[in-house]
């Protein structure tokens, strides 16, 4: 090497060091908020979740006591978690359907689509306590406009009570939930899904003979398996995580007929203080997510298809 190469060499690692350093110090406030607001809060949990915490004395160690008396004593964790369940695995398939038929619906081209995506997407925007207020009113037993339209149609006096009533809770809070998801980001990721495949495929199909019904079967679906995969990963979870709705338009009742997973964690840890406690609810259920997080992506090598993937 030449003595003046060793200058330009000198230079161009010192231009990589200086790129570096100025790529971590604009990485550095995030750093900080994560180790601040995301992994200490976490690691503090599962430190508590072995302890009883409440707050204003010092933690005492129990080992696995709160996680014995979760499995074996807590009368309303095995029924919150089967609610969640049973809430989840109707929700997410009819809001993956719903909004996808409504992002198809949208892709169409007709006239005053701008204004029909801005319709869809209102519920979505509307602020969760507005929307249970909202739902609590028309879902109202005596003057809610829904049971007045049932009984009009009907021609009777009975209609469903709904929050008030165990059997019809669970159904008027999916109700209130289709609402917001239908039209909300599970649509938009359709939408943004459906105008990234390729025209030649259609044209393609068109040229074969095949139908709308083909072209929906063998183009459309294979291309959106992506979407469909993202949008279901997101949807378990967020289905799992229900609390605000029934927090506030049935506080879990009646006859804890909504007492879904995360209201029971928020309940035990802010109405009983019972911090410990509640920190290994909160960890059962990450460790819940994250093995239905694992399956799904296990899963998906056998069905979604990649486009450009080479096996």
């Amino acid at each position: 090497m030449t003595a003046a190469a060793l200058p330009a060499r000198k230079n161009r690692f010192g231009l990589r060091t200086r790129e570096a350093i100025a790529g971590y110090l604009f990485l550095l406030p995030w750093i900080i908020g994560l180790i601040l607001f995301v992994a200490g809060p976490m690691l503090s949990s599962a430190y508590l979740s072995f302890t009883r915490y409440d707050i204003v004395n010092t933690p005492k160690w129990v080992g696995l006591g709160n996680y014995t008396e979760i499995f074996t004593k807590d009368r309303l964790f095995w029924p919150s978690m089967m609610l969640t369940f049973r809430y989840a695995l109707i929700v997410v398939p009819l809001s993956l359907i719903g909004s996808l038929l409504a992002a198809l619906l949208l892709n169409q081209g007709l006239r005053a689509t701008a204004f029909f995506r801005t319709l869809f997407f209102l519920p979505h925007l509307t602020p969760i306590v507005a929307a249970a207020v909202l739902w609590g009113w028309m879902f109202n037993p005596d003057v809610g406009p829904v049971n007045h339209f049932i009984r009009t149609m009907t021609g009777g006096d009975w209609a469903p009570k709904w929050f008030r009533d165990p059997n019809w809770a669970m159904t008027g809070l999916i109700i209130m939930a289709m609402w917001g998801a239908i039209g909300g980001n599970t649509m938009i990721i359709f939408l943004a899904g459906l105008q990234g495949v390729p025209q030649e495929l259609y044209e393609a199909a068109s040229i074969d003979g095949a139908g709308m019904w083909a072209k929906f079967r063998n183009v459309t679906l294979p291309m959106l398996t992506p979407t469909i995969f993202f949008n279901m990963v997101l949807g378990i979870i967020g289905a799992l995580r229900v609390f605000a709705a029934a927090f506030i338009a049935t506080e879990g009742g009646p006859a804890y007929a909504t007492w879904f997973y995360a209201l029971h964690i928020y309940t035990r840890a802010f109405k009983y203080f019972e911090m410990g406690y509640a920190s290994a609810l909160a960890w059962i259920f990450f460790f819940i997510m994250f093995f239905f997080t694992y399956i799904q992506f296990r899963a998906s090598k056998r069905w979604v298809y990649y486009a450009g993937e080479v096996d």
